[in-house]
């Protein structure tokens, strides 16, 4: 009898799994989909990552002072924070940290309201999530300038709405690799120099 408990308990917790991992596959219903974890790079270049040159702090008024490192923070369901929540009140201006194309918009489970933009040159990505709204007229393919207005600050996806922040992440990205692909670079070196 314990043998069988065993043997579909452990049936139950694979199905569950498979059952997580489907929902978190890209592609699909982007309002369940959500980037699968990337493998973190530990080594930050030493000047700002990238031929586009610095990255700027992309929630207006915030200061590199006021920057708080939460890169490697667990976070729930075994997984790493790898980005930097920067916080704010709900409704401030997020502009782009540096030049490039909005290359996905989608509203995903964890991560809510969200935006990927690549770098010019392609080799780094740059992701904004838990935004209020998106700025109008973004679309994607759009082409931004550093310092513009892309979205505002808020809470969606998985974020308390007690605490709206930006959560900001960069990936370095191979030859080839798609939007939810690359290796995670800790932004806080490089934008609490700033």
């Amino acid at each position: 009898m314990v043998r069988k408990l065993a043997i579909l308990l452990s049936l139950l917790v694979g199905g569950y799994v498979a059952w997580v991992v489907a929902l978190n596959l890209p592609g699909g219903d982007d309002s369940r989909s959500v980037a699968p974890r990337q493998e973190a790079a530990r080594a930050p270049p030493s000047s700002s990552p990238g031929p586009s040159g610095p990255i700027i702090i992309p929630v207006s008024g915030v200061r590199a002072e006021q920057l708080v490192d939460t890169f490697d923070d667990a976070r729930d369901e075994g997984r790493v924070h790898d980005a930097i929540d920067i916080m704010a009140p709900r409704g401030a201006a997020v502009l782009a940290a540096a030049a490039g194309t909005v290359e996905k918009l989608f509203d995903s489970r964890l991560g809510g309201r969200t935006i990927y933009i690549r770098r010019v040159g392609g080799e780094w990505v740059d992701y904004y999530a838990h935004l209020d709204a998106y700025a109008p007229g973004l679309a994607e393919g759009h082409r931004v300038e550093q310092g513009e207005m892309i979205g505002t600050v808020g809470s969606t996806g998985d974020a308390s709405p007690e605490a709206p922040h930006l959560h900001y992440a960069i990936n370095a990205m191979a030859p080839g690799e798609r939007w939810w692909q690359g290796k995670a670079i800790n932004p806080y070196p490089l934008l609490a120099r700033r």
